[in-house]
């Protein structure tokens, strides 16, 4: 695989989602942050299509996948996780998510903890009110919401976003990756899914997950700094937390070889455990 195609394969609706399928072995699934796509996967995608059956979808409302008419319920991303396993007849995954898609993969494990082999949770906020700082909380409305209400376009949006979610170190690729994500943003839904994350408190499902847990924090991330990660591994029994060095909050994306190696390993362990 030269680069991530388009996403090849549909689960009927409503809504129906787009995902992409590549590699065989056991499932792993990855979900992308509030503002990409399954784009967003593509170093990990290339990485481990030779060893595990790699999934990687565009969220209802996002990318290829349907909008929908209804006001956004969180929950309704898990039920579209577990319809997808469904449909491809998968009885467990070792689940992978950045940003909004660990906060699904919150909802997820606490609701069907048996169809998850492992978590891998990225750069994210367990508890709106309680991770993010009331500084942090209105930037995120600030930086994302208030322009699109105000009649600002994606394109208006994204230099202002990039800034405030990579690193010093950001490469010009990754900047133009990320300004594409933005723009491929349907407006509607994503501000459903940012009304819908404002809301958002999952503090109680930590201390009740009982699967292999790898964190991974960007050193650089200022919008779920790494303290946020040492709060979840006190409270997540035997969870692992690494820290990659030179990354923002998308850690997957700036520093694709360090964050690869960190899910190498761990998934590599999980497996020599299971045996």
């Amino acid at each position: 695989m030269h680069g991530v195609p388009r996403p090849q394969y549909r689960l009927p609706g409503p809504p129906a989602i787009a995902y992409v399928r590549c590699g065989e072995g056991k499932p792993l699934m990855f979900l992308h942050g509030i503002g990409g796509n399954h784009s967003s996967w593509m170093a990990q995608l290339v990485r481990f299509q030779d060893d595990y059956q790699c999934f990687a979808w565009d969220a209802r409302g996002y990318g290829e996948s349907e909008d929908y008419p209804e006001a956004l319920e969180f929950e309704f991303f898990a039920d579209d996780l577990i319809r997808l396993m469904d449909h491809e007849k998968i009885e467990r995954a070792h689940l992978v998510g950045l940003s909004m898609g660990a906060r699904i993969l919150l909802d997820f494990v606490a609701r069907y903890p048996q169809r998850v082999a492992s978590l891998i949770l990225c750069d994210c906020f367990y508890a709106f009110d309680h991770s993010l700082t009331p500084q942090k909380q209105a930037e995120f409305i600030e930086l994302r919401q208030r322009p699109l209400l105000e009649g600002k376009t994606l394109a208006e949006l994204a230099p202002a976003l990039i800034s405030s979610l990579v690193s010093p170190d950001c490469s010009p690729e990754v900047r133009d990756q990320l300004r594409a994500s933005i723009k491929a943003l349907h407006v509607e839904s994503y501000l459903k899914t940012l009304a819908a994350s404002i809301g958002y408190n999952r503090t109680a499902a930590l201390d009740s997950i009982r699967v292999p847990v790898q964190l991974i924090f960007g050193a650089d991330d200022r919008l779920t700094p790494v303290s946020i990660g040492e709060e979840m591994q006190a409270r997540i029994a035997h969870a692992r937390l690494a820290v990659i060095a030179r990354a923002g909050h998308l850690s997957n994306m700036e520093q694709p070889e360090q964050f690869n190696q960190v899910m190498a390993d761990f998934l590599g362990d999980v497996e020599q455990d299971a045996r």
